[in-house]
């Protein structure tokens, strides 16, 4: 049968403190400062609303199921307490009355670990575990770079400029699945956020960045030919694959090769916390290049009325279709330079261009900026050498290269080369303090991976990675909302005591 919530958040508030008084009669005295928080983060969120969302995943027959929002809810207190499996998590209801309670779920009547798997079925919203076919050719294994904490090269064949151009005809489609997800954490947690001012969506500055997500020691693979028999032991013939949306990768932090996934995060660079906003799971063999584009198109479907006005990446996003769609879109891109894309030797004359974008005069000084001058689409640079002392301005090298008064000067006009000339431009004080706010991106991912032992989940299918992601994310977002500094829950008991 359907779920029915009778009494909705009030109900479950009312249920918390029963069996608090019940189960933990000196529990002003016996629970300490951080339950009394977690309790009243879980009291203070109202998800009745879950129940009415989840309706259509139901049937009108059988036996009357648990309520979406005490699963749910239950789910994020298991990301709280960091039990990632819920074999143990079942096993955990029955033997802390506490965890039952906040959950929702009355003491002596927790659901088994069934209930849990059948729940994450009913958020995934496809028939299949995992994105991609399990049968397969063998995954393709990225070189290893030659320096280390460098990223591997790209494995697939087509190259920025395709993705942009083939992602802007026909988006990718690899969310679907996470449709119900998706609402649940836009509908009761991002927006919460945005509610309270933690973010804008109206002048959103996203920060992005991929790390690795280890799922297993090697890859889980059966054969499906004879060829081992026969001798042959490098077969390209398909294989069954045990986590076919996986693949195998370069970490360039561990200098060591990787099973799993890339997770491609976007973050509000500009709150407080560090707060995400959309994930995406890709074969740890995408670079983040390719990562970013199946996460910023999947984004603008779910997430449309983001307007995005900055764009901050590292330099692995250093491509030229990356500007020239900043451009387009009317978003200024603060991107690191890598300079294995290459630079112009020379300018203009003899003027070259210094590793951070700004011209150097011939002497091999960098020149110093002037003027920004938008209308015109340029930035002026003028000699780094002038000076005043003695009267006069003039150049303080033994060879001026110019006979002007105030030096060499040179404007660097943006439409020559929107990759090296910024505005603003690369080397101000204005772009490093907002290309410094990137980090949050990685700090982002620092919180999940290790603050929340993302990877300890050990799952098998993508459908169990993405609902313990986004409960992750759904927690990071609770964890910023403001609590009072007192909890009213732990002085309501204390008055009925």
């Amino acid at each position: 049968m359907k779920p029915i919530n009778i009494g909705g958040h009030s109900a479950y508030q009312n249920r918390v403190l029963t069996q608090l008084r019940k189960y933990y009669p000196n529990a002003v005295n016996s629970l300490s400062d951080s339950s009394w928080q977690i309790l009243e983060k879980f009291r203070s969120l109202d998800l009745s609303e879950v129940d009415t969302l989840m309706q259509d995943r139901y049937s009108v027959f059988g036996p009357e199921p648990r309520l979406p929002s005490d699963m749910l809810r239950a789910l994020l207190v298991s990301v709280e307490f960091k039990i990632t499996s819920y074999t143990r998590f079942a096993a955990d209801l029955k033997e802390n009355p506490l965890h039952a309670i906040i959950s929702g779920f009355t003491v002596g009547s927790a659901p088994g670990v069934g209930t849990f798997y059948d729940f994450h079925k009913r958020l995934w919203m496809s028939d299949h575990k995992n994105l991609s076919n399990a049968l397969h050719p063998p995954k393709e294994k990225p070189l290893k770079p030659k320096g280390k904490e460098q990223k591997a090269s790209p494995v697939e064949k087509v190259t920025v400029g395709d993705l942009f151009r083939r992602f802007e005809e026909s988006p990718p489609s690899g969310m679907a699945p996470c449709a119900r997800l998706w609402d649940i954490f836009h509908t009761f947690f991002l927006q919460a956020s945005v509610d309270q001012n933690l973010i804008s969506l109206k002048e959103l500055a996203p920060a992005g960045d991929g790390t690795p997500v280890y799922t297993a020691a090697q890859e889980r693979k059966t054969r499906t030919c004879d060829c081992w028999k026969n001798g042959i032991h490098d077969c390209k013939c398909d294989r069954i694959c045990h986590q076919p949306d996986c693949g195998i990768g370069w970490d360039p932090h561990r200098n060591r090769f990787y099973f799993g996934y890339d997770l491609y995060m976007l973050t509000a660079s500009d709150s407080e916390k560090d707060l995400p906003v959309f994930p995406f799971l890709g074969p740890a063999s995408r670079h983040d290049s390719h990562g970013f584009l199946y996460n910023w198109f999947s984004m603008k479907q779910m997430l449309p009325q983001a307007v995005v006005k900055k764009l901050l990446l590292d330099s692995a996003h250093d491509a030229m279709p990356f500007y020239d769609y900043c451009r387009t879109h009317d978003i200024t891109p603060f991107i690191d330079l890598n300079w294995k894309c290459g630079r112009p030797p020379v300018y203009k004359d003899d003027i070259t261009i210094g590793r951070d974008g700004v011209p150097l005069c011939p002497k091999g000084f960098p020149m110093k900026q002037a003027a920004v001058e938008p209308k015109k689409g340029r930035i002026k640079y003028r000699c780094p050498k002038i000076t005043s002392k003695g009267g006069a301005p003039h150049c303080a090298c033994d060879t001026p290269c110019s006979d002007a008064k105030y030096g060499r000067n040179v404007h660097l006009v943006l439409k020559d080369n929107p990759r090296l000339f910024n505005d603003p431009p690369r080397g101000s004080a204005e772009w490093k303090l907002e290309y410094n706010a990137r980090t949050s991106a990685e700090r982002c991912n620092k919180r999940e991976k290790i603050d929340y032992k993302l990877e300890d989940g050990r799952y098998r299918s993508s459908m169990m990675w993405y609902c313990r992601l986004f409960s992750i994310m759904m927690c990071q977002h609770l964890d910023a909302w403001t609590l009072p500094k007192t909890s009213p829950l732990k002085d309501l008991f204390g008055q009925a005591a």
